[in-house]
């Protein structure tokens, strides 16, 4: 349970820095790079959201998961729906999107697979450290069972 908690945690505060990195880029930055980052941290942002609603998947599954959304949002962008969302709510463009563009689909998959990846680093390191402080003797000398 602690370590679920620790997870989402780790993934809140990647959450809120990508978020923040990604407003930052849509809304200050300029140039012909910015549409294609922002795409591929939507896909980080969305990885994240389902690695914090289930902690306890393996990243592969999250990742899976997290470029399904992405896609099912890209898709749902051909209805026209989301644009006409956009023009009433202007942030609706943001979560949704205005119009299908096939090379966000490649985007998607460059976001969630660097989230994925980063992510299953970041897991398997973290065994290796709790395994090496179990190593450590709660004691240091012999044990007096006679006393207890």
């Amino acid at each position: 349970m602690a370590a679920r908690r620790r997870r989402r945690g780790a993934l809140a505060l990647a959450g809120v820095l990508t978020v923040a990195l990604g407003l930052t880029i849509r809304l200050a930055l300029t140039g012909a790079w910015t549409g294609p980052a922002g795409d591929a941290l939507y896909a980080v942002a969305v990885y994240v959201a389902v690695g914090i609603l289930a902690p306890h998947w393996r990243s592969m599954s999250v990742a899976g998961t997290a470029f399904a959304v992405c896609l099912a949002v890209e898709l749902f962008q051909l209805t026209g729906v989301p644009a006409r969302l956009a023009d009433a709510f202007a942030p609706a463009a943001l979560v949704l999107g205005r119009g299908f563009d096939g090379t966000d689909v490649v985007l998607y998959l460059v976001g969630v697979g660097v989230a994925g990846a980063a992510d299953a680093a970041l897991r398997a390191r973290r065994p290796a450290a709790v395994e090496a402080t179990s190593r450590i003797p709660s004691h240091t000398g012999p044990r007096n069972t006679a006393t207890r």
